[in-house]
């Protein structure tokens, strides 16, 4: 049995770009969420620091990740990245303790 593949990611954006940044990946949101797969998607922004993005995404599996990781959007963004990041993304694997609440 698969197991579920969950992070939050954090980008840090050089403060001159967070509106570009925002502006680049705030539309994959929706059609991220609705590929096969994808049980969590969130694209958040911290209140006190604008240039801080976190990603909240789970993955039923690892494979749905790397299907959704392949996409020619997202490899276009993890080439160009750095363009808008102060530091690469740093990523921080969680485990789910509790069952989603997307599908209520």
């Amino acid at each position: 049995m698969s197991q579920q593949h969950a992070f939050i990611l954090k980008a840090k954006t050089r403060p001159e770009m967070s509106e570009a940044f925002e502006q680049l990946l705030r539309p994959f949101v929706e059609p991220s969420r609705q590929e096969p797969g994808c049980i969590e998607y969130h694209m958040l922004r911290d209140k006190q620091d604008p240039s801080l993005f976190l990603f909240f995404e789970v993955w039923a599996d690892k494979a749905a990740l790397d299907v959704h990781s392949a996409l020619p959007h997202m490899q276009a963004f993890f080439e160009t990245r750095m363009d808008y990041l102060e530091h690469d993304l740093d990523v921080q694997m969680i485990e789910m303790l509790s069952p989603s609440s997307a599908s209520r």
